[in-house]
């Protein structure tokens, strides 16, 4: 038996779907992403503290969640600590839990 009436089906779904070249401009369009930094990292100067809500602010959203590593560059030993920093900080009433509602 001769494989070929599968060949042809397969080739015409591929026409179809614009085969395989539509994934390829997917994947191109995304584009370039600058590395982050973990700024904690890149400067020595700056430590992480949880009795220091400006500098702690910037790793919380607008609703009080921590923002992920992945969104914020930090590295793992440091978004560790900014966690830590945090739930500390909210536990003595120096950051809110949650946002009031209206």
């Amino acid at each position: 038996m001769s494989m070929e009436p599968y060949e042809s089906r397969d080739r015409d779904r591929d026409d179809r779907k614009g085969g395989k070249d539509k994934d390829k401009a997917k994947a191109r369009k995304r584009g370039f992403a600058r590395r982050k930094v973990c700024r904690f990292c890149a400067d020595k100067n700056v430590g992480i503290d949880y009795k220091d809500p400006q500098t702690l602010k910037y790793f919380i959203t607008d609703r009080g969640k921590i923002i992920p590593r992945r969104i914020s560059g930090n590295c793992a030993k440091h978004q560790r600590k900014v966690g830590v920093a945090i739930k500390r900080a909210r536990m003595i009433a120096l950051m809110p839990f949650t946002v009031t509602g209206k």
